[in-house]
């Protein structure tokens, strides 16, 4: 039996591989006539460094995610994609993406382009794509 997906969370960052992978979850969401999450997740890590918690640069940071987002639903109503969600939320992106949006959300398969990091990076860092293909609960798809 073919797999037909219903709902499809994709992880839009603005890199080049995460428009990659928009490009295929359009066509996928085409396909299967399914709902597109477009789902950007803010790290709460990245405003460490301000020494004073500023609510200007975390609203800026917001409305630019929220504008990136918009862009791209735009571009798959385009393409001819019907049901579009779009997500902004401040968080963990490997959490939000691999668990929590998910189950909210009822997705049933997770769309995300495969990062670019060097392996001492992800030693550092970690892969936000690795940390969802352990950890998601429905098909995931990386995209290079």
């Amino acid at each position: 039996m073919i797999q037909g997906y219903k709902k499809i969370l994709i992880g839009i960052d603005g890199s080049v591989e995460s428009a990659a992978a928009f490009d295929k979850a359009v066509a996928v969401a085409k396909r299967n006539d399914a709902e597109l999450l477009l789902v950007n997740v803010i790290d709460l890590r990245s405003f460490q460094s301000i020494s004073t918690y500023d609510t200007m640069v975390a609203e800026d940071t917001k409305r630019g995610a929220e504008q990136l987002i918009t862009d791209f639903a735009d571009d798959a109503r385009a393409a001819g994609v019907t049901k579009i969600k779009t997500i902004v939320e401040f968080g963990s992106p490997k959490v939000m993406m691999a668990t929590t949006i998910p189950t909210q959300e009822q997705v049933d398969l997770i769309m995300i382009g495969a990062t670019g990091l060097s392996y001492i990076e992800r030693l550092f860092i970690g892969s936000v794509a690795q940390y969802i293909v352990t950890h998601a609960t429905c098909d995931t798809l990386i995209i290079r």
